[in-house]
């Protein structure tokens, strides 16, 4: 059998999935996206299956040079023939939040108020009709890199002028207004295959955009969780989880987002605005972390699951192996 490619760059966050790989038995092979190349005329399967997880916040450790490169090697694997999970497609919308957005206004999914703009002289214009704190974000972010909250125009403008305002590596930023989240929490969903897999609510002191469910230090009741998918000495960020059901059109309308964006495995983040008690889906992530301990959040292993769809995908005939959502 031919093995699977784990195409990653973090040296952490996938430890649980490679030991469940080798538990099963299953050969895989690792690959930096930071440091590679391939030949275009090398059109001959390597893999039975190719996995990307490659992180759009790799640019914060040195590895901005992988993430475009990515968008290259993903397709030409994909015409090789060879099943990509969270392929060519599911990139695009993870490495754009704002085509993320311009997806759920063709869904008819609701959203934060957002502009698009592509140089600092456009932002003062952009925030017409928005209602302030706002904030700043890079089009490309990760692990709540690249966003400012501004809570007056002069706080906005005392920075342009200082030019202490970046839009990130490909110089397109989103102008939002910021969500005060009703009860102190967000909720995260995970989804693979195209289908719901678990929710969980992060509460957050407030203080930090990184939600990264792998980061998260205790329950809400407070029992301290392992911290598996990180390094051992990441630094407590102060986040609380604790499992939670959504109602049925969440998750009716989280599937129809993965599943339009050929996201296989992925979460979806959403918020309650505490100022009219709206729902708002905010973030579309193609590159899950599972939650820290999951067996204690959620009750079960998610990573045996995740495997077991990677085998079902293994084993699929040939006719089924192209990605198998589109919009």
């Amino acid at each position: 059998m031919l093995p699977v490619a784990i195409f990653h760059e973090h040296p952490d966050w996938f430890k649980p999935l490679f030991a469940e790989l080798e538990k099963r038995g299953i050969p895989y092979e690792r690959i930096d996206p930071t440091r590679h190349s391939f030949a275009v005329e090398d059109t001959r399967p390597r893999y039975s299956l190719f996995f990307n997880r490659m992180s759009p916040s790799a640019y914060l450790r040195g590895g901005e040079q992988g993430l475009f490169y990515t968008q290259n090697i993903l397709k030409h694997i994909e015409l090789q023939g060879v099943r990509v999970i969270n392929g060519h497609r599911a990139f695009t919308y993870e490495t754009s939040k704002a085509l993320q957005l311009v997806l759920l206004e063709s869904l008819g999914i609701r959203y934060p108020k957002t502009r698009v703009v592509n140089h600092v002289s456009q932002l003062v214009a952009a925030t017409d009709g928005l209602r302030y704190p706002i904030v700043v974000k890079a089009n490309i972010g990760g692990s709540g890199a690249g966003i400012t909250r501004y809570d007056t125009p002069e706080a906005l403008k005392a920075d342009i002028d200082g030019g202490g305002i970046s839009f990130g590596i490909d110089q397109v930023a989103l102008v939002q207004e910021f969500i005060p989240a009703r009860g102190g929490f967000i909720t995260r969903v995970e989804t693979l295959g195209g289908k719901y897999l678990y929710a969980i609510r992060v509460y957050t002191t407030g203080d930090t955009f990184n939600l990264c469910p792998a980061d998260i230090c205790q329950t809400n009741n407070g029992k301290e969780l392992v911290r598996n998918a990180c390094a051992l000495d990441a630094p407590k960020n102060g986040l609380k989880v604790e499992a939670y059901d959504p109602p049925p059109a969440v998750i009716e309308a989280i599937e129809k987002i993965v599943q339009a964006t050929g996201i296989d495995v992925g979460g979806i983040e959403y918020i309650i605005d505490d100022r009219d008690g709206g729902l708002l889906y905010y973030d579309v992530n193609a590159l899950s972390n599972f939650v820290a301990d999951a067996v204690n959040v959620i009750g079960f292993n998610p990573h045996e699951k995740l495997v077991d769809f990677l085998e079902q995908e293994i084993h699929a005939p040939v006719s089924r192996r192209q990605p198998a959502h589109h919009f």
